[in-house]
């Protein structure tokens, strides 16, 4: 799911599941591909975005590439706590991304195998973290591993995009919209994005 056609392939086999995200997608279009390379960096840009616009959070990450801290566990760990903060990262970040440099250059976070692993292990294992929870896992799978059957359900955006297209407005709560994504299995991944992509777009 990490190409543009591969993802109009996924959409074209949900449009045959749901008649409702058939006409999404065509009132929509089609999303643009977005792959994130696995690893260290995709995690802590995850922990970065985290309850933040995605203006702030982009600059945030902006000046972090500038410092160099990004690349690996090791760069991030070789710079201080007020160095980290005076980036703009928050206290419990700079602790989160500490604790997850520390956690991959020690392999007891091992992205390698977390790549060959089913989806809910991986998700388990990722959401172990400190400061990783359900969607920055999610996240992960669905961006960074281009995993195809994946809901981030606690997801702002799409939870109002799915409550404007099917009840009347009302944001889904998780649980219900982890539901109501039953039946767009085994694309949950491709509804996810289309759904994003419409409340950017303000189609619902």
């Amino acid at each position: 799911m990490k190409t543009r056609k591969r993802l109009e392939a996924a959409l074209g086999e949900l449009a045959l599941l749901d008649p409702r995200m058939a006409a999404l997608w065509e009132r929509a279009g089609t999303p643009q591909p977005r792959a994130l390379k696995p690893g260290f960096s995709t995690l802590l840009r995850i922990v970065v975005g985290q309850q933040l616009s995605a203006r702030a959070a982009a600059s945030i990450w902006a000046r972090m590439e500038a410092a160099g801290v990004t690349g690996e566990p090791a760069a991030f760990l070789d710079h201080d706590d007020d160095t980290l903060r005076a980036l703009g990262l928050s206290r419990a970040k700079v602790g989160y991304g500490q604790s997850l440099a520390r956690a991959i250059a020690a392999r007891a976070l091992d992205l390698a195998r977390v790549h060959r692993m089913a989806d809910e292990e991986a998700i388990a294992a990722i959401s172990a973290q400190r400061g990783l929870g359900l969607w920055s896992a999610e996240c992960y799978l669905l961006f960074a591993l281009g995993r195809p059957d994946i809901m981030p359900a606690d997801d702002l955006a799409i939870a109002v995009a799915a409550g404007r297209l099917f009840e009347g407005g009302a944001r889904l709560k998780p649980a219900v919209l982890r539901h109501a994504a039953v039946v767009w299995r085994p694309w949950r991944s491709a509804a996810a994005r289309l759904l994003w992509h419409a409340y950017s777009i303000d189609a619902v």
